[in-house]
């Protein structure tokens, strides 16, 4: 199908991310897994991050003082390679495998991917997986013309102003979200501006595809099945969002 055949040059992704959120055992301590996570990434990620998570709480009672509760808590351990561009996170909640820019096609990706998997797999011993969640954070540089831009030459789903209104788009934010009916896979998609760069407009074009389903953490052709199907919503959603002019940037 034409739309399982996308082929870019040079996409417009900044930013990859596979999550597999997890059941995990009811005595998993994330933070007593450190010393056996780094012996596990680091060899090939050898730059360690630590991420934490703050709670606060404020109570007052009747005539009483104000109460202030601080939970600080380890949320995840990231591990990056040299050159910055790919790391993995083993979470408290699940895996995470990042791939930033430059970013050439997922099938590169599956071999590290189903890897650092297995290696979450043994430190974790997570006991099933909940989900698996593909995002893609796109930045297209649009160019302006004497500091204005037919949207709809670029976005086929792109928003409209009221007509005779006299108006004209200084910027935009779209959100919406959706369901796959013959999977049952969810989509959210966000569409913005940022400020312009020169001759430039940059649209934010953030795709989030995710299922929902239960599976078994040792199955990885399990796990392969959903991420090869999200990846072909995403790759449809993205080749119908954008016009034949707006793909053809990145072709070259």
């Amino acid at each position: 199908m034409k739309q399982n055949q996308l082929r870019l040059d040079s996409p417009p992704i900044v930013e990859a991310v596979v999550d597999i959120d997890c059941d995990m055992p009811p005595k998993f301590d994330l933070a007593a897994s450190e010393a056996v996570s780094k012996e596990a990434y680091r060899p090939r990620y050898p730059h360690f991050q630590l991420r934490l998570m703050e709670e606060f709480q404020i109570k007052t009672e009747e005539n009483g003082p104000l109460v202030q509760n601080r939970k600080r808590a380890v949320q995840a351990f990231q591990f990056r390679q040299d050159d910055q561009a790919q790391l993995v996170q083993v979470r408290s909640q699940g895996f995470s495998f990042n791939r930033l820019k430059p970013y050439t096609t997922l099938t590169d990706y599956l071999e590290e991917i189903e890897s650092c998997w297995r290696k979450f797999v043994e430190i974790a011993n997570p006991v099933q997986i909940r989900s698996v969640r593909m995002r893609y954070i796109n930045r297209i540089l649009l160019p302006l013309v004497n500091d204005a831009l037919e949207f709809q030459d670029y976005i086929q789903a792109c928003p409209q102003l009221p007509k005779n209104s006299d108006l004209a788009f200084v910027g935009f934010l779209n959100q919406h979200s959706a369901v796959e009916l013959a999977t049952g896979n969810e989509v959210t998609i966000v569409l913005t501006t940022q400020a312009p760069e020169n001759d430039r407009l940059p649209i934010i074009f953030d795709l989030t595809v995710c299922s929902q389903r239960s599976g078994e953490v040792e199955n990885w052709g399990w796990i392969l099945e959903q991420i090869l199907s999200l990846r072909s919503l995403k790759n449809r959603i993205f080749e119908n969002t954008l016009t034949e002019k707006c793909l053809n940037l990145f072709r070259h």
